[in-house]
């Protein structure tokens, strides 16, 4: 895999473990040919205090709040002024998320749940999760965003049997969060992930599991790099290529089960894709051949 990447201004890095030392001060030592990068050191290993690697971490996560907290809580400001893909992403994000909830669901009624991770002002939440799920927990370490969330879902508050509402408003960021215990079907992460660490994103996911029900799955939407992947330093965020992707879901032991890309985006964008994940391994058949069925990979468009 072709770890190279650049930050926003054009400098090139000889592979993300180079970047995260510098950025979260991790270890400069190259990871094998198989390895994403090392996990950013959150604390040493030899037993010495943490020090600077602790506190640049943290360093990195102020700046990337810093910047949000600066954003303005509207729909043009939470999509970085392209305010106009939210019909297009909601589209896509629908056309994703009907067939899967088929499938693994089924037609039976069901009290469905998600959580909303990155939740902003509760964009998705509101057009797209509170169509298909009686319950949204929303999670969003920006304050003003979620205190907009609030107003927005305000109609969709109301408590009844087959009510679509949202229910729970936590003010965590993601590499702090945990969510509680076999709660919910879906765990829909968009435009978030590039905030974490490679350790973090590593973390939150093997604490996400937990979350989930028996049947339930991950839906991650996010931007999609070429190569390697992109620096921003402006908010602090990684932009990864598919293959770094790949790498990062096989060491939090999660299986793609599809994918799909988002169709109709600005051209000067990145592409984007979703994919579904799912927390148990392929079944193998006799023979040793795996099964395609359930979570074997499998693109649903191009």
């Amino acid at each position: 895999m072709d770890s190279r990447g650049f930050d926003s201004t054009g400098r090139e890095f000889s592979s993300a473990t180079e970047m995260w030392a510098e950025e979260v001060g991790a270890g400069t030592s190259d990871p094998a040919p198989a390895e994403v990068a090392p996990p950013a050191a959150a604390a040493p290993s030899n037993g010495e205090s943490a020090g600077g690697g602790e506190g640049k971490r943290e360093e990195w996560y102020s700046k990337g709040i810093a910047y949000l907290q600066g954003v303005e809580a509207s729909t043009e400001g939470v999509l970085g002024g392209y305010g106009c893909v939210n019909d297009v992403d909601v589209k896509g994000s629908d056309a994703f998320l009907r067939p899967l909830l088929a499938e693994r669901f089924g037609a039976a009624k069901r009290h469905l749940v998600a959580l909303d991770c990155g939740s902003g002002i509760g964009r998705v939440t509101k057009n797209l999760l509170l169509r298909h799920f009686n319950e949204v927990d929303l999670v969003e370490p920006v304050s003003h965003f979620l205190e907009a969330a609030r107003e927005n879902l305000t109609g969709c508050m109301d408590v009844g049997q087959d009510t679509h509402k949202a229910a729970n408003f936590y003010c965590i960021p993601l590499q702090d969060f945990t969510p509680e215990e076999g709660r919910y079907d879906v765990i829909w992460i968009q435009w978030c992930i590039g905030q974490l660490t490679d350790d973090d994103f590593v973390s939150f996911f093997n604490r996400a599991k937990v979350g989930l029900k028996s049947d339930g799955f991950f839906v991650l939407k996010e931007n999609i790099a070429r190569n390697g992947f992109v620096l921003d330093k402006e908010d602090n965020s990684v932009t990864r290529s598919d293959a770094y992707f790949r790498e990062l879901f096989q060491k939090c032991g999660l299986y793609i089960h599809n994918i799909m890309n988002q169709k109709e985006l600005p051209e000067e964008l990145f592409a984007v894709k979703m994919y579904t994940l799912v927390t148990s391994e392929p079944k193998i058949q006799k023979g040793g051949k795996r099964r395609r069925p359930k979570n074997s990979p499998r693109m649903i468009c191009s």
